[in-house]
């Protein structure tokens, strides 16, 4: 096992990894003695565009932050550094729809470079836990490539070494319906994962690629945990036991995967919420429950969203309504994703979030260490682990 990461060697490892630690300004509202600006913030599932920029049609996972094709606005860019995020694992490739998915996610790798390469002051490719820091200590934003389906696999686990290749570097097996690795949470037969979703998890395993379980059924989600030889992640979900919703993972899950060594990740969803209006405090309970099951090292925070505010949250409710009726429709919706919702938690919007959440947090009792761990270090610990440092 790797040296872990707390609030008091934090900057050792930064020297310990051959990143400088630097200096770095206070944040308006920081906890008194305690600079919020210099956290290290990672956030599992998210995401860097404006969300005042829906597509049309169902979102599939890839343009809720409306990103869309072209570059990343500046305005997206400050609000993230506004935010304290050192990293955040972004969606690309195929999630759902007609196109073809190897193709498709083939193609969202280099448009995604492409963008990284027009902004090299402000973002880092992350390839291993170091690339974290150094986007830390560099002042720039870290993306982590992630995928929110394995659909594009076909029936080639091979797949798997050309996208750890490219760069990739988190492989959820699932959307929310099954596909030819496993169910997701709404597939209702709940048949759990497949000979050749085993036969992946063993490639992303020897591809050092993070296994993700995110929006995958309860069955899918265990015995893939156990077949996996490294640590899984749930990068984005809440606890079942507090709000029985399938998007959530049971205890059994959330244990199962701690036991491991793994990660769970939790968002600024409604689905924290039985009516799906999810507020900060729900965020805080959810955090604190999967603390008590999973233990400390264990838990963070995947929001599912950006960072950037709503400018006119009237037309937004009324494009998401739209969205979430083309989702179902198009049978990729989720229990819980209901018309007069949105998909975060109003309190926890814009660049203030994370700070927020760190004062929220406070007041609940935690101790820097803690937060400090749940806001990136546990996540850094982990992909230690299954990346290299």
């Amino acid at each position: 096992m790797s040296e872990r990461v707390s609030d008091v060697d934090r900057r050792a490892f930064l020297a310990m990894t051959g990143v400088a630690a630097v200096a770095l300004p206070a944040v308006a509202g920081a906890h008194p003695g305690h600079r919020a600006s210099d956290m290290i913030i990672v956030n599992t599932l998210g995401g860097l565009g404006n969300p005042n920029e829906l597509p049309d049609g169902p979102d599939t996972g890839t343009g809720v932050d409306g990103t869309g094709r072209g570059g990343i606005e500046q305005r997206v860019i400050d609000d993230a550094r506004a935010s304290g995020l050192t990293a955040v694992n972004v969606t690309l490739g195929y999630v759902a729809g007609d196109m073809e998915p190897f193709e498709y996610s083939v193609r969202e790798i280099g448009i995604w470079d492409a963008r990284l390469r027009q902004r090299p002051h402000d973002l880092l490719k992350v390839l291993n836990a170091a690339d974290i820091l150094r986007a830390k200590a560099e002042n720039k934003i870290g993306i982590i490539y992630g995928f929110q389906n394995a659909a594009m696999m076909g029936d080639d686990a091979s797949r798997a070494d050309i996208f750890a290749d490219l760069g990739v570097r988190v492989i959820q097996l699932t959307y929310n319906p099954g596909n030819q690795l496993g169910d997701g949470s709404m597939a209702p037969e709940n048949l759990g994962i497949t000979p050749f979703g085993r036969e992946v998890i063993e490639r992303l395993n020897a591809d050092r690629v993070i296994v993700d379980l995110s929006h995958s059924g309860e069955r899918t989600c265990l015995e893939a945990a156990a077949h996996s030889r490294q640590p899984i992640s749930i990068n984005h979900t809440g606890c079942r036991a507090l709000v029985d919703l399938p998007r959530n993972k049971t205890d059994e899950e959330l244990r199962l995967v701690a036991s491991k060594g793994g990660f769970v990740g939790i968002y600024f969803m409604p689905f924290l919420d039985p009516q799906s209006r999810a507020t900060a405090d729900d965020v805080v309970a959810h955090i604190d429950h999967a603390v008590n099951v999973c233990g400390e090292d264990h838990v963070g925070i995947g929001t599912d969203g950006g960072t950037t505010g709503i400018d006119d949250m009237a037309a937004y409710r009324a494009r998401i309504a739209k969205q979430i009726a083309d989702r179902r429709a198009a049978g990729i919706g989720a229990i819980g994703e209901n018309p007069d919702t949105v998909p975060f938690v109003l309190d926890l919007n814009g660049p203030t979030q994370f700070h927020k959440l760190a004062d929220l947090l406070r007041q609940r009792g935690y101790t820097e260490n803690r937060i400090e761990k749940i806001m990136g270090l546990n996540f850094i610990n982990y992909a230690r682990e299954i990346w290299g440092a």
